[in-house]
């Protein structure tokens, strides 16, 4: 049996002369948070737009519950959840409103629409704020709110892009653990992100794109693993020596990235590293020691930074 709640093959999305997404091929398991990570432009919104039958499919194929959205784009709305980049809440009511609204707008009937206004206000540790009006909240807890409003329908899939953008790391871990724990109770999670220590905390696997296409693919552990060693050693160096002190690093590890701020040394012994570094005499400003991510995967693959 076919388990693949989304699959792609070959699906492309133009606009006029520009390739949002170059013909990319994937599939998404039930029961799996999946993850599509790049910089702004790379062509995971247009992909999500297309899964949510929001935006119409260029060229390939694309099922969503084995459903093609060309033919019954229905179907598919009445089955997932989505939470969009920007919240889009109603600011002039309350919380519990903007769940009840929600949840008429899926046709729920009021005696199953309350009980789940509550469940989820617990869920979303909002519900000392239930009666509050929205325009108030903190970005948190609009960013909480907006994720509990789209489960409101029990959807079968969950769509989330760029879910912690803007929001402070106290605000990003809390969102972070009301995720995992939809994925501990088997939600299938569709996540996009440009933040690679996101990526690595929710997702089972994902697929790096950049410029519209997919460039790998895989779990975390297993993409980190495959394109980067172990470590990595960050060399800064006093204002005016970068130029110089780069030239002298040839053989130091296998492989190194030149950025404009600092060199980047991948290894899979930083102390053997640092220790050659002391032998040939570089004067070096700071060191820092760390273990290798994704952002030192989507740099070996494209060349530049996730946020650049």
């Amino acid at each position: 049996m076919n388990d693949l709640l989304v699959e792609a093959r070959g699906l492309t999305k133009r606009f006029d002369d520009f390739t949002a997404v170059d013909s990319v091929d994937f599939g998404i398991k039930k029961g799996e948070a999946f993850g599509f990570l790049g910089p702004n432009g790379a062509g995971k919104t247009s992909t999500m737009k297309m899964i949510t039958t929001v935006s119409p499919i260029t060229e390939g194929d694309l099922t969503v519950f084995g459903i093609d959205p060309r033919q019954d784009s229905r179907s598919i709305r009445k089955r997932i959840g989505v939470v969009p980049q920007e919240d889009n809440l109603d600011l002039e009511l309350t919380v519990s409103e903007n769940l009840y609204i929600y949840g008429r707008y899926h046709d729920m009937k009021k005696g199953e629409i309350n009980p789940r206004i509550e469940e989820l206000l617990e869920f979303a540790q909002l519900t000392e704020r239930k009666d509050s009006e929205v325009e108030p909240l903190s970005g948190g807890m609009k960013r909480r709110l907006t994720i509990a409003r789209a489960l409101i329908n029990n959807p079968d899939l969950i769509i989330l892009d760029e879910p912690t953008t803007g929001l402070d790391p106290q605000a990003r871990h809390l969102l972070w653990d009301r995720l995992y724990r939809l994925k501990q109770q088997g939600a299938t999670l569709i996540i996009t992100t440009h933040y690679m220590d996101e990526a690595e905390q929710l997702c089972d696997r994902l697929v790096v794109m950049d410029e519209g296409r997919i460039v790998a693919e895989g779990s975390p552990r297993d993409l980190i693993a495959e394109y980067a060693p172990r470590e990595v050693v960050e060399l800064r160096f006093a204002e005016g020596q970068h130029d110089e002190a780069t030239l002298n690093l040839e053989g130091l590890a296998s492989r190194s990235e030149v950025l404009a701020d600092r060199v980047l040394l991948y290894t899979d012994d930083a102390d053997e590293t640092q220790s050659q570094l002391h032998k040939r005499g570089i004067d070096v400003e700071q060191v820092l020691v760390r273990r290798s991510t994704l952002e030192d995967v989507f740099l070996r693959l494209t060349g530049r930074r996730l946020n650049d």
